[in-house]
């Protein structure tokens, strides 16, 4: 979205009004919501060409172009998917790009669903599946086979929060003929702009930031001009479309992404330094803070930083792990992430083979959501002491 002069506007701007026109539609403000199956055509020279731009409810709607426009513009890719779930949009790619005999790299501080499913399903179609250290970087030349054809990246990990070197990375993936596909999901598009640096094929569980608001599950694929068609092949042969109820929330939610990002950013930030030298906390892990190992590579590709992050506690076990989670009143227990409230889990790195510690204590996951700071810094002390009483 530019004006003549070519300036882009600002990204509340773009959030506000891309992938919708409303004088498209008698002026109103939000698309309508399609629910669609059949379509009809005006004749059968036209049905036999298939010559009309929607042809059937599983290729796409008004809705989800709506949405799939929107994401394209922010993401500057050449096409974006709309599928059920943030897992959908992990499996889709994977099995659009992956044939039997073919060898995938996946950093192994990936999000545990992924690794589920390269582990069991990728396999068992005859794909060959190897883990490499998140801090690879450039390295990870050495670890390229002549049949690699993709390699999978998390930036940050999944809840230990190393960052990696994606230019670094995608050089040499494209280099030796694969491409880089990334789950980008905790920075989205606003704060790492994932084309940019290298990576073809940018996936983002929309069940998160996007919505917004813990009711609805999504994902979004895009891709740059050179994988788009296959992607495209992809979504059509396996018929995994979103559904357009859910589409139509994600793209309200998408409106207000900005501004609630930047008030998670804040918030945040705020915390997790509050929380470094805290009695009881060994560690905090979030890249934004100047004591991560990975912050001087996050400043120099990331924007901003979003709402989750974790603590490791000063030693103990389970039992301590559960005394904080249990005294809290305001953090829920619960998975996901990205919605207005605040949430806490432990975490386990059990499936790791390489990017496993040591740690000193419990992993403690939080997503800091919109609430007041005091009150969440209120509610994370009592958790600290009931922990601490554990000994």
């Amino acid at each position: 979205m530019t004006r003549d002069n070519g300036r882009i506007k600002g990204v509340n701007t773009r959030l506000t009004h891309s992938g919708h026109d409303p004088h498209g539609f008698h002026g109103f403000v939000n698309p309508p919501v399609v629910h669609a199956s059949t379509v009809l055509f005006p004749n059968a020279a036209t049905m036999a060409g298939r010559a009309q731009k929607y042809t059937y409810g599983t290729r796409g709607t008004p809705t989800s172009d709506a949405l799939c426009h929107a994401i394209d513009e922010l993401e500057g890719s050449a096409g974006t998917i709309a599928v059920p779930s943030g897992l959908a949009a992990v499996t889709i790619p994977l099995l659009g790009f992956l044939s039997s005999g073919d060898h995938i790299l996946i950093t192994d501080s990936v999000y545990f669903p992924t690794r589920h499913f390269a582990d069991t399903m990728l396999r068992r179609l005859g794909v060959e599946v190897d883990y490499y250290d998140p801090h690879v970087g450039a390295g990870i030349a050495a670890l390229i086979k002549p049949n690699t054809k993709v390699v999978f990246t998390e930036s940050p990990a999944s809840n230990t929060f190393e960052i990696q070197d994606i230019p670094a990375i995608s050089k040499a993936a494209h280099e030796a003929g694969a491409i880089v596909m990334m789950d980008n999901t905790w920075a989205t598009p606003l704060y790492f702009k994932a084309l940019d640096f290298g990576v073809d094929v940018t996936i983002h569980a929309a069940t998160k930031y996007p919505a917004g608001h813990s009711d609805v599950l999504s994902g979004t694929v895009s891709a740059n001009a050179a994988c788009w068609p296959k992607l495209h092949e992809a979504y059509v042969t396996l018929g995994c479309c979103a559904g357009p109820d859910d589409v139509y929330q994600v793209l309200r939610g998408l409106r207000t992404m900005g501004v609630r990002l930047a008030h998670h950013q804040k918030s945040t930030l705020e915390i997790a330094r509050w929380l470094e030298g805290k009695q009881g906390v060994a560690r905090v892990l979030h890249p934004g803070l100047e004591s991560h190992p990975d912050h001087k590579l996050f400043k120099r590709d990331f924007s901003g930083s979003s709402g989750i992050f974790s603590v490791v506690l000063a030693g103990g076990g389970t039992d301590k792990a559960h005394a904080f989670l249990d005294a809290l009143e305001i953090f829920g227990l619960g998975y996901s992430w990205g919605g207005y409230e605040s949430l806490a889990v432990q975490v386990s790195l059990a499936d790791r083979k390489i990017a496993n510690g040591p740690y000193e204590g419990p992993i403690i996951r939080l997503q800091i959501g919109l609430e007041d700071v005091a009150d969440l810094k209120e509610d994370i002390a009592a958790g600290l002491a009931a922990a601490n009483a554990v000994g």
